[in-house]
């Protein structure tokens, strides 16, 4: 079972406050346990070192199987399984295989996309992730810092850089 985790967060009204928050953090040297938003904010991977996903390169192969098994299943059927000439058509037709690859390409890359975004992000049926504030997925931002172990002195410190920095409100957690 996961340690529980000592958690403080200041939620933000708007994320241009936000993006000056973790900058100031940054230049602070705090480490910033996690950013909350309730959409994407342009230019916050980037602040917090987050690098480019490589979900793309997964997509890209999971189409490629995709291709490989519609061409490699109706060259099958159409030359081994069930050889049938129609229409004047030779047994190998490719240009006929055109739109049922490129179906299970799209298929294939999507429901492979999607499998593996849910289980990077640890995401999928009978999983619960704790939320700090329900308000996170609505109209705030936040900024959270692990405090574990943390002596009085460290956090007091992390409520100033709240203050400082214009977070609305202030909170601490335990999850």
């Amino acid at each position: 079972m996961k340690e529980a985790k000592e958690v403080l967060y200041g939620l933000y009204d708007d994320e241009t406050v936000l993006l000056d928050a973790v900058r100031q953090a940054n230049a602070d040297h705090l480490d910033i346990e996690e950013v909350y938003s309730p959409f994407p904010v342009h230019g916050l991977d980037p602040l917090l070192g987050l690098s480019e996903s490589r979900l793309h390169i997964a997509g890209f192969v999971y189409g490629a199987l995709g291709t490989l098994t519609a061409f490699l299943f109706m060259t099958w059927v159409f030359t081994r399984d069930w050889p049938i000439i129609f229409g004047g058509k030779p047994y190998f037709s490719a240009p006929a295989f055109i739109p049922i690859t490129f179906e299970l390409t799209v298929l294939f890359a999507s429901i492979g996309m999607v499998v593996s975004f849910y289980t990077v992000c640890g995401l999928g049926p009978g999983v619960t992730n704790p939320t700090l504030d329900d308000r996170i997925t609505d109209d705030k931002f936040c900024i959270a810092f692990e405090t574990n172990g943390y002596s009085n002195e460290e956090i007091s410190k992390l409520q100033s850089f709240f203050s400082k920095t214009g977070a609305s409100e202030v909170s601490s957690k335990v999850i």
